[in-house]
Order: C-alpha cells, then sequence, then structure tokens
C-alpha cells in the first residue's frame, strides 16, 4: 500500500531541525564530542521541592483516574493566584483559567478552535513554528508579520494591509521572543490590544519566557496588565522553561473566557488532559516562584547567555546583549547564510546550533543558540570555533 499524506502535512515548511538531528546522532555515533546548543531543553534538573509534590501526588490513588478537562480547580486557582501575585492581573479560575499539557499543544489547538478554512492568520516571522503549523492544520492562511531588528523585533501594525487586518481571526504574539530574546515594552502591547478591538481579531500572547528575564527590573509583562486586553486576548504560560519542566507537559492559558471555551472544548475532543499528579506538582512550581533556587537558575542561564554572545561577537558574529529568554539570536559573518553556517560548526567544530530559517524566511542570515550548556562547555565551544577559518 502506498501511503499518501493529507495535504496540510505536505503544506507544512520543511522541519529542519529533523536534518540536523540525523547529522548530531551520527556524529556522535562516530564518537566525536559534540556540544549542543540545539534545543530549548535546560540541562538542569527539576527543583526538588516540586519532585517532592509529585511523589505525594503519586502516592494517591484517587490521583490515577481521568483528570478533569479544563485543569484541576486547585492548579486552576494556583494559575490564578500566581497572575494576581506576579503582575495584579484578576482572572476567574472558574472560565478565564484552562490547563493545557504544556503550551505547544494549546498554541496549536488555538487555531483549530477559532479559524475556518481560508481564514487568515497574523503570524510572527521569524518565530516559534506552531504558529504557522497550527494555521495550515485549520486550514488557515498564514500572513507574515515579518519581526525587524530595525525595530527591536517588534511588528509594524500600521503595515498590514487593510484588506488583511479585516479579515483575520487570530494573531499570535510571542515576548520574551523565542528566537530573537526580544522583550516587549507596554506600549506594543497596548498597540498590540487597540490592533485587536479594531480589528475584531483573537490575539493569543505567547507568555512562554516571560519568566525568563535576566534582570529583575526588566521583568517582562503580561498582556492581560492592558486595559481592555480580556477582551480579545488570551496569554499562554509554561511552566517548561521557568521550573526546568520541559517533559513534564504543564502550562496554562488565561484570559477571555469565550476563546478559552473553544480551546476547551477542543481538547476535550483530542485530549483527556495532564496527569493530576502532575497538576499538583504545577501547583508547587507556581506557588515556589519567589523561591532562591527559582532565581538561581534564571541568573545562571543569563551568565551563560552572556559568555556566549560576547565570544560569539569575538568571532564576526552580531548579537546584542542577551535580555530574556535562554537563547542567543545571533548574525552570521559576512559571506555567510544560516544553514552554511550550522553545518560549519557541526562539521568543523563539533557544535550545534539551529539556522534562523528554522522559524521562517525572515529568520535567513541568522543562527540560534539554546544556553542550556554549562560555562565550562560554553568556553570549549568558543575555542573550538575560535580555531576555524571565517
Amino acid at each position: 500500500m502506498t501511503v499518501v499524506p493529507a495535504e496540510r502535512i505536505q503544506a507544512l515548511p520543511p522541519y529542519l531541525f529533523v536534518a540536523i538531528d540525523r547529522k548530531k546522532r551520527a556524529a556522535r555515533a562516530a564518537g566525536r564530542d559534540i556540544i549542543d546548543f540545539g534545543i530549548g531543553d535546560p540541562d538542569q534538573p527539576t527543583h526538588e521541592y516540586i519532585i517532592d509534590r509529585l511523589r505525594h501526588a503519586a502516592a494517591i490513588p484517587a490521583n490515577h483516574r481521568y483528570p478533569h478537562d479544563q485543569g484541576s480547580p486547585a492548579f486552576r486557582q494556583a494559575a490564578a493566584a500566581f497572575l494576581d501575585r506576579r503582575y495584579g492581573v484578576s482572572v476567574n479560575p472558574e472560565g478565564e483559567v484552562l490547563a493545557l499539557i504544556g503550551t505547544k499543544e494549546g498554541l496549536g489547538h488555538l487555531a483549530l478552535a477559532l479559524v475556518n478554512p481560508g481564514e487568515t492568520v497574523l503570524v510572527p516571522e521569524p518565530g516559534y513554528p506552531v504558529y504557522r503549523s497550527g494555521t495550515i492544520f485549520a486550514g488557515g492562511r498564514p500572513w507574515t508579520m515579518r519581526l525587524d531588528p530595525r525595530r527591536d523585533w517588534q511588528p509594524d501594525f500600521d503595515s498590514i494591509p487593510a484588506d488583511v487586518a479585516r479579515g483575520a481571526r487570530l494573531m499570535y504574539l510571542n515576548y520574551p521572543n523565542n528566537p530573537t530574546g526580544a522583550v516587549a515594552s507596554r506600549a506594543l502591547l497596548e498597540r498590540a490590544v487597540e490592533f485587536a478591538h479594531r480589528h475584531e481579531i483573537v490575539l493569543a500572547y505567547d507568555a512562554a519566557y516571560n519568566e525568563m528575564c535576566f534582570d529583575a527590573a526588566d521583568a517582562a509583562p503580561s498582556i492581560l496588565e492592558i486595559p481592555g486586553a480580556k477582551d480579545v486576548a488570551i496569554e499562554l504560560h509554561s511552566l517548561s522553561k521557568t521550573f526546568n519542566m520541559t517533559g513534564w507537559r504543564m502550562g496554562f492559558a488565561a484570559g477571555n473566557a469565550d476563546v478559552l471555551a473553544c480551546l476547551s472544548r477542543i481538547k476535550s475532543n483530542l485530549d483527556s488532559g495532564q496527569f493530576t499528579a502532575i497538576q499538583e506538582a504545577g501547583i508547587a512550581a507556581l506557588e515556589g516562584y519567589a523561591r532562591p533556587e527559582v532565581a538561581e537558575a534564571r541568573a545562571r542561564y543569563g551568565m551563560r547567555a552572556r559568555l556566549l554572545a560576547a565570544g560569539l561577537r569575538e568571532l564576526g558574529f552580531e548579537t546584542p546583549e542577551p535580555l530574556a529568554t535562554f537563547y542567543v539570536w545571533a548574525r552570521v559573518p559576512a559571506g555567510y547564510d544560516s544553514l552554511s553556517v550550522v553545518n560549519k560548526l557541526l562539521d568543523e567544530a563539533d557544535v550545534v546550533c539551529v539556522p534562523g530559517t528554522g522559524f521562517g524566511a525572515a529568520g535567513e542570515g541568522y543562527v540560534r543558540f539554546a544556553v542550556t550548556v554549562s560555562i565550562e562547555r560554553t568556553q570549549a565551544a568558543l575555542a573550538r570555533m575560535r580555531n576555524l577559518k571565517w
């Protein structure tokens, strides 16, 4: 039998990370010492206070039944309390908070919940690939909002044609930004909310890295702080990076109750919610946000990012001082494109990073490094790179 992929699968852009992963695994199989800055996966263990809560919760038989579709009442209450404590934002745990199996699935399912075939979705580029793929799965038409470094990687809403804005159903935004590391100002969020109101567009604000600002004085705002935001927006939070919980798949969305009801309906038909014991661990994580080990982890990523960025600048890459996320976004040296630099580093220095084109065509000329590598290994990687001819 010949299996023919569905048209929606064939419409997806090529996933360059698969080819890079294949080369990386082949190099390791050949015995080469690979220093991997590719995947944004914390190298530090989940904090012990979170693991302790999981151990306790996993021993309770009732937690092994099907979980509550919208997330346990206790988890939703903890998420609401976190937003209040962290941002001064008030949301109702009943209807304005929805548990997610990580924000990735929430972002991907959102288009299925809101977008009809042929409708337009505003997608930032460079940006997290799920915004585009989720739109394609829903039969929507992605319209690229190009992020320009001359605008600090922020969209220009005035440049969106009037007919595109009128026909748009959904808009994704993400700050602090993956892959660029840019941080949004409150003024940008105000413009985004005003634009969404004016054109009756649902705004999905991906705040997965909101708690990953390296300087506490530059803490990222919540879009739900903006007056009127709850009328048009939901905000998606992830526990993955803040608490070293990537494999746990725990996050939540908060904001507009009608949007969340649509998303919840999709999810109730496609998944059965997250294991209740993991939700209990998520409660512990959110309640312990201000604990010193969380701040120490954030500071560690900041030290690594600044070290790596400084070393890359010495080699001819252009990269600003890192402010947030745990990525370093670097413009490649003159004469190279994204993929040629990725291949050069892997083939000649056994160093892995990812091409900017993996985040859309607007990422050409850039590469992304995830600072999930120790200071010592980062220094070793930079030493290898200094030995290359550029």
